[in-house]
């Protein structure tokens, strides 16, 4: 199986070894979605101690102050904070500040394609919505999901923007990278796409085993595809378009999108 152009070893950013390949992997992990898996195991651990996993309860977006203006700047803030390490990323996959736009460009994280991307990203949302749900409710019909609350926000004026823009957040993190910068590392350390596809996929999985057996199914299946559709199109954007759309619903609920 052939190596994609964007996807091709060349000169990393900073040095040329695997043990700096391998540094980048780490620090960029390491403040990102490597911390979040971690607690994840801790968090699917705790649970298991206390009783079945159908018992669990988890809260995405929980309040982070009872007072309604702090708990806002405390959200920005928040999600602000968690964009730094996708400008990592892309910092460390340009080489240079300068070279930012050229790597946005190279991985498709631009506007060049708005109906391709919107299209392919509608439809990747239909489909791995319908089994998102699927896995779910099968997850909890067994036994193996936790109850997932989507939002634990009150409603204010500006809980809709919050939500929407943490969705966006999600979206950003997750697509850029764990597809775009890690793919692309573990590539130029030499390991093979089917070996790249495997670990990428399960990582995704991880950080979702807080909330259950069901959701770590569901993304694993989502991370291999996702990753393959980046590897054959080289354009991150149709799964950032795909991922806030299945967040956005996720987090807003069926029945305030329809009042």
């Amino acid at each position: 199986m052939s190596t994609p152009a964007h996807l091709a070893p060349r000169p990393p950013a900073f040095g040329s070894t695997r043990a700096d390949l391998w540094m980048q992997v780490v620090l960029v992990l390491g403040v990102s979605l490597g911390a979040s898996a971690l607690y994840a195991v801790l968090s699917l651990a705790e649970q298991l101690s206390r009783g079945p996993l159908s018992e669990a309860r988890t809260t995405m977006n929980p309040p982070l102050s009872p007072q309604p203006l702090l708990d806002l700047l405390r959200q920005l803030t928040g999600i602000g904070l968690d964009l730094v390490p996708v400008l990592l990323a892309l910092y460390l996959l340009a080489g240079s500040a300068g070279a930012l736009g050229t790597v946005r460009r190279r991985i498709g994280l631009d506007a060049r394609m708005p109906v391709p991307d919107l299209g392919l990203g509608t439809v990747l949302f239909l489909v791995m919505g319908l089994g998102t749900l699927a896995l779910y409710a099968a997850g909890r019909a067994l036994g193996l999901t936790a109850e997932v609350t989507t939002s634990g926000l009150a409603e204010h004026w500006w809980t809709v923007p919050v939500l929407l823009l943490s969705a966006l957040r999600h979206a950003l993190v997750e697509e850029v990278v764990v597809v775009a910068f890690l793919t692309d590392r573990l590539t130029r350390i030499g390991w093979r796409w089917p070996v790249v596809l495997a670990v990428t996929a399960l990582f995704r999985g991880s950080y979702h085993l807080y909330q259950g057996i069901g959701p770590f199914l569901g993304n694993v299946v989502m991370g291999l595809v996702f990753a393959e559709l980046y590897r054959r199109t080289g354009r991150v954007m149709p799964l950032v378009v795909a991922h806030f759309l299945l967040d956005a619903v996720g987090f807003l609920g069926v029945g305030r999108l329809l009042g």
